[in-house]
């Protein structure tokens, strides 16, 4: 197996996903999961996260037992409570307040698949991000302008909200969705058992 050759699978349609695994020479193909996230679920974020991963690249593989997939999953959360996508502005008001002026945790989960070479390697990365104090005005301008309804905690940091971000402790490409050092050491140990 060699990196730059193999042909993976993205379970993923983030866009932003797909931009970073191009940007690190990634050779792939997109193929969304039909998981169904559930973040009612009783689990500490971190296993969140990797439990979504797994779900999303295990739902592709079994389609694709030969292949190589990779499934991801990014979740925000602050003092234990986690943050989805928002549905409506009111959702995305309601988050950006709770998170404006805080320090908050973005954890990605992420698998790498493979049924027919029993692979199943599920890992996360954890990033601190420290936001600015959001005016009424910042968040309403935000929301109405940028509309990140299909992003946790709704916010792109890639973006223009990165201009309310004070301080960040950790991978920033973990925040935009996944963390491409640590992905690229795993997916190294692969290549060399393969």
């Amino acid at each position: 197996m060699n990196i730059q050759k193999t042909k993976y699978i993205l379970a993923s349609q983030s866009p932003r996903r797909s931009k970073l695994l191009a940007q690190i020479g990634i050779n792939f193909e997109t193929l969304p999961s039909d998981f169904i996230e559930d973040i009612s679920i009783n689990l500490p974020p971190s296993k969140l996260s990797m439990n979504f991963a797994k779900n999303k690249a295990k739902a592709v593989a079994k389609k694709y037992k030969s292949r190589w997939v990779i499934g991801a999953d990014t979740i925000v959360t602050l003092r234990g409570r986690i943050f989805g996508k928002p549905n409506s502005f009111g959702e995305g008001n309601e988050m950006l307040r709770a998170l404006s002026g805080k320090t908050h945790d973005v954890f990605t989960g992420v698998s790498i698949q493979n049924i027919e070479k029993k692979i199943n390697l599920t890992f996360y990365e954890r990033t601190k991000v420290t936001l600015k104090k959001l005016t009424d005005e910042d968040i309403f301008f935000y929301l109405k302008n940028h509309k990140p309804y299909d992003k946790s905690g709704s916010y792109g940091i890639q973006g223009y909200f990165s201009v309310f971000v004070k301080k960040i402790n950790g991978c920033y490409f973990n925040i935009v969705g996944l963390p491409l050092h640590k992905l690229y050491l795993m997916l190294k140990s692969i290549e060399e058992e393969f």
